[in-house]
């Protein structure tokens, strides 16, 4: 069978070339005469791997010398823990900008921690869009302002970077990092599970300022403490050795292919031409705010929501899978990471027109 197009938001597509290298390394990885799931994290070859992959991530995204770049497990959910345990360091609160689901996920589990200054909300409008920074109510003395770039969910992408004046920024990029090009060094902690835009699911991304580890609050459990996970180079524990290895090989994959300049670019292109098409139609809609549309994750809806399953029937007849849209909202949604390519955005939008033109 041929490769079809996955519009899955998580586990999501991969790069051909990536998984035809882990194919062809699966018995034997460079001669060594083992898979890299049977190696010793603590052997040669693994630190060798582990290495590779953190050093062609800092150059990827040029992460500053003052920041720990940590190989996690968990994803992105127990972060949404780890980051007060860790960040409040002393302090009694902490802002968080609620945009969607996933920021809704992050401010239950803080508050178990601390106080929650929810400084700006865009659930008004079934979070549709993502509040300009004229309507935050930011607090001085927070331990930190966290928020959500883009929202998987709802399709909702900041397309700016907030300013905090001095406060750190957090924030979970989990499904647009790697799309853009970012200035890392106005955040204080970026964190990422991986099975969106970096590999398979098991591994979590934490970029992290160095001034930031060391203060967890009391009773931390030493797996969720940056500071042990630093010194011990994210090998405190077993780690997810296998999805680091996957991990360095996309990064490989991105630096071949022109770093995240030549990625934005392509992935502008590919949210356009989808965009274009649902702004030229009647019969489809998208539902969130121009002006924060996501590049990863498009959601829409159709004019008859009865058509729905119609549709999923003859996407999945030309190839095309995993459009359905989340549970909590309904409708449809084409996530397009960095791995899917511009042919797979067209042959949606071929669907679509055809699929209008006789149904509409």
């Amino acid at each position: 069978m041929e490769r079809i197009y996955n519009f899955s938001a998580g586990p999501a597509v991969l790069p051909q070339e990536v998984l035809e290298q882990a194919r062809d390394e699966m018995l034997n990885w460079q001669g060594c005469g083992m898979s890299v799931m049977e190696m010793s994290h603590r052997g040669k070859e693994f630190m060798g791997i582990a290495a590779q992959a953190e050093a062609d991530l800092r150059e990827l995204m040029a992460i500053p010398a003052n920041y720990k770049v940590l190989f996690l497990q968990g994803g992105a959910s127990t972060q949404f823990a780890m980051v007060p345990m860790n960040l409040l360091r002393g302090k009694k609160s902490a802002d968080y900008v609620n945009t969607g689901e996933w920021s809704k996920k992050a401010i239950k589990e803080a508050k178990k921690f601390g106080a929650v200054n929810v400084v700006a909300s865009s659930e008004d409008a079934n979070f549709s869009y993502a509040p300009t920074q004229d309507k935050w109510k930011l607090d001085s003395d927070a331990a930190y302002v966290h928020y959500t770039p883009n929202e998987t969910i709802g399709g909702v992408e900041f397309n700016w970077i907030p300013e905090t004046s001095g406060v750190p920024l957090v924030a979970d990029m989990s499904s647009n990092i790697l799309s853009r090009v970012i200035d890392v060094s106005k955040f204080g902690l970026i964190y990422a599970g991986a099975q969106k835009n970096i590999g398979p699911a098991g591994l979590t991304i934490v970029i992290v300022r160095d001034d930031l580890i060391g203060e967890t609050i009391a009773g931390t459990p030493s797996m969720m403490d940056y500071k042990i996970h630093a010194e011990n180079e994210s090998m405190y524990n077993t780690p997810p050795t296998y999805g680091i290895y996957m991990a360095g090989l996309v990064f490989r994959w991105l630096k071949h292919n022109g770093g995240l300049v030549k990625m934005e670019a392509n992935n502008v292109a590919k949210a356009k031409l989808l965009y274009d098409c649902l702004d030229a139609s009647n019969f489809y809609h998208c539902p969130t705010a121009k002006e924060n549309r996501s590049r990863m994750n498009v959601p829409f809806t159709l004019k008859d929501a009865a058509l729905d399953e119609a549709f999923l029937k003859e996407a999945k007849a030309r190839g095309l899978v995993q459009l359905k849209g989340h549970r909590s909202v309904g409708g449809m949604r084409a996530s397009i990471y960095n791995a899917m390519p511009i042919d797979g955005v067209k042959a949606l939008v071929a669907l679509m027109n055809d699929f209008e033109k006789s149904h509409g």
